[in-house]
């Protein structure tokens, strides 16, 4: 099976800068452009310097409307030279979920920085949280899909 490979679109090849603040994701795996040794580790300014994106959407798990900010996983993913067809995300309490690379490219899923335009806090699934954009299409919206919506998000490799 082929791994894909993730373009440089946004961010063209550039090193990586260590993180200079505490981490909030480590990414593993196939990495063309780790920043602490074969893993590349982000902290929020690192996060929050890509291009961001907003939306609104309802979810599964607030009752309201509810503003997502961040930047999206494939820019991410981009930022690091992310090869492999497989993401493995982590989250805080050691749940796991396996995210096929083929949903980060046909769709703008978003690693969350900021919820209602203030940064996530941890009761509130933070500080980082992979929401799809459910909004745009009924087929999203679907336990699949919510599954694959890791809150607590703290690692990625990629396979």
């Amino acid at each position: 099976f082929a791994a894909a490979l993730l373009a440089l679109p946004v961010l063209g090849v550039r090193a990586l800068e260590p993180a200079a603040a505490p981490v909030l994701l480590t990414i593993s795996g196939n990495l063309q452009h780790p920043n602490a040794g074969r893993v590349a580790q982000f902290d929020r300014a690192m996060l929050a310097g890509l291009p961001q994106h907003s939306y609104s959407a309802r979810t599964p798990w607030y009752g309201m409307k509810r503003k997502f900010t961040g930047p999206l996983l494939r820019d991410v993913l981009a930022a690091v030279g992310a090869r492999g067809a497989l993401l493995r995300c982590t989250a805080v309490n050691d749940y796991v979920v396996d995210i096929p690379l083929q949903d980060v490219e046909q769709h703008d899923v978003m690693l969350v920085l900021l919820l209602d335009d203030k940064p996530v806090a941890v009761r509130d699934k933070g500080p980082l949280f992979i929401v799809y954009p459910f909004h745009t299409s009924a087929a999203l919206r679907t336990t699949v899909y919510y599954s694959r919506s890791a809150w607590q998000l703290t690692g990625i490799q990629v396979k």
